[in-house]
């Protein structure tokens, strides 16, 4: 008898429709599976015969085969027991096929024959959807996670024994799982270290603000404990809200990836992520056999976090040219590519030098000048260039980081500073910023990833703005591309400052901000002095 269910095989983040046929016939004992399997699927044949059989159900004694079609397609992963396992019941009679028809199904079996959850199957629901299936039926652990997708029935079972109960008496219409539907609950809070916490830093929190309202890349040079790494994780906290269908695009990237919690439905946080200097290029942008998202696409509407950028490997960091210019991974295979958003902020840190303590006061540097060029070629640039905000950062002086403890002091030790700013109140000033940019561009993108046509409409330099962008340009001091990148980064100081036109003051801020570029391809040193 020939049977046949509908599951899904994951490429990139898209799932593409796969039939599972099982054909029982005689001859000898055996289970062939075909259809381009990797060792995974293959070895669904043992755990599906186990389940099977611990499960009470009976195994088929004769020839089967299950093809998996589209046979050029490759499928990996073991979601495909599920459907294997209730096509051969339907092939040997201990299921009606009528009830498996328009049901889709994917999850991996145990021997005892319990579900487990896999990963990306918030893209197979979709698909599921969107071929217009009459049902998902998952495992338990992936039901919050299915259930995000709109206008599907979500069915969920913790066994094999469930599964069949489910698909004999169905659910009524619209039906969820139980615990299916514990979606909305909203995080306590934004999390990460709060400004309010860092002290001094003034030019860095600025810079840090800049970042958030225009989605600029940044790069931070300073000495040890300058405080890089804290204002770095700050920004996350800074950056506005994601919307319903960000937050669906960034938890599917995270399921696809086999990093999302089961006990969580919607990411809800703007990611954070902080590979090592010593990830690998595949680990970065993604890729592999059956491609995967790597840390890039992991850090999608959130924040990318280079700590030590200078020790990454150089060909490392130059496969983020692109992805930083466009937004996204598209990584190309033999036989098929794949696509990965990864609209992202990069923040990298760095010291001034191999020792650290080039241009501070109080620490005398070790390093000589050929030394300091070496540190610094290991950066491209063109991969500077790309960056909008360099800034050089000190280290906070010993009154600062006193300032959180004079609180309570008597009088006469008491201080007069104004404590800082918390991460809060410029989160308002950001999101003002932005409802600014929203209602100027309509298709709602940040000043950074503004098309070029948008940018020479949206820009408005005043002529004293447009003279001086034209002096720097005409003196060398930044590129063409330079040049597009401070015109989107002085556009978003306006919107900071309220401002409908490009003002000489706010061009002049952006400019400050690439020195540290020209610096190094002048190969003068780096200062960090008060």
């Amino acid at each position: 008898m020939l049977a046949r269910c509908t599951t899904a095989a994951l490429q990139g983040l898209e799932a593409r429709p796969v039939t599972v046929e099982v054909d029982l016939g005689p001859g000898l004992p055996a289970l062939a599976m075909v259809g381009l399997a990797d060792t995974a699927v293959q070895e669904a044949r043992e755990r599906v015969r186990s389940a099977l059989r611990h499960s009470g159900f009976r195994v088929p004694q004769g020839r089967v085969v299950v093809n998996l079609a589209p046979a050029d397609l490759r499928k990996a992963g073991p979601g495909f027991d599920l459907p294997v396992a209730l096509g051969l019941l339907v092939a040997s009679s201990q299921l009606p096929a009528a009830a498996i028809d328009g049901v889709w199904s994917a999850g991996e079996l145990g021997l005892d024959g319990t579900l487990r959850p896999i990963r990306g199957l918030l893209s197979i629901a979709m698909q599921a959807r969107a071929s217009g299936a009459r049902a998902l039926l998952v495992p338990a652990g992936n039901a919050r996670e299915a259930s995000l997708v709109d206008g599907l029935d979500v069915w969920a079972a913790t066994s094999l024994n469930e599964c069949m109960a489910l698909l004999r008496d169905p659910p009524g219409c619209g039906s969820r799982s139980a615990g299916a539907l514990a979606l909305a609950s909203d995080p306590s809070g934004p999390q990460g270290p709060d400004l309010a916490d860092l002290q001094g830093q003034l030019h860095g929190r600025r810079a840090l603000e800049i970042a958030a309202a225009g989605g600029h890349h940044l790069l931070l040079i300073g000495p040890p404990g300058s405080g890089k790494t804290m204002l770095a994780r700050c920004l996350a906290s800074l950056l506005p809200p994601l919307t319903r269908s960000q937050a669906l695009e960034l938890t599917r990237i995270h399921s696809v990836a086999g990093q999302l919690d089961p006990d969580s439905a919607l990411i809800r946080h703007r990611p954070f992520r902080a590979p090592h200097h010593s990830c690998t290029g595949t680990a970065l942008i993604g890729g592999g056999w059956m491609p995967r998202p790597g840390e890039l696409g992991l850090a999608h509407e959130g924040v990318l976090f280079l700590d030590e950028l200078t020790e990454f490997r150089p060909g490392v960091l130059d496969l983020l040219r692109q992805p930083l210019e466009e937004g996204e991974i598209r990584l190309q295979r033999a036989h098929h590519g794949c696509r990965f958003p990864c609209a992202i902020t990069l923040v990298g840190a760095a010291n001034p030098c191999h020792c650290g303590w080039h241009g501070d006061p109080e620490r005398e540097c070790r390093c000589s000048e050929s030394e300091r060029r070496r540190y610094w070629g290991r950066l491209s640039g063109p991969l500077l260039d790309r960056i909008d905000l360099q800034v050089v950062v000190r280290r906070p002086l010993a009154g600062e980081l006193a300032a959180p403890y004079r609180q309570g002091c008597s009088p006469g030790g008491a201080g007069t500073d104004q404590p800082p700013e918390s991460s809060a109140t410029v989160a308002q000033r950001v999101a003002k910023a932005h409802q600014r940019m929203a209602r100027r561009n309509p298709c709602g993108v940040s000043n950074a990833r503004l098309p070029v046509a948008a940018l020479h409409q949206l820009a408005r330099p005043s002529a004293s703005a447009l003279g001086l962008w034209e002096r720097a340009l005409a003196q060398g001091r930044i590129s063409a591309r330079g040049g597009e990148r401070v015109l989107r980064v002085a556009r978003t100081i306006s919107d900071l400052d309220h401002q409908h036109e490009i003002s000489a003051p706010a061009l002049a801020e952006a400019l400050i901000y690439r020195s540290f570029d020209q610096q190094v391809r002048q190969g003068s040193a780096v200062g960090t002095s008060r």
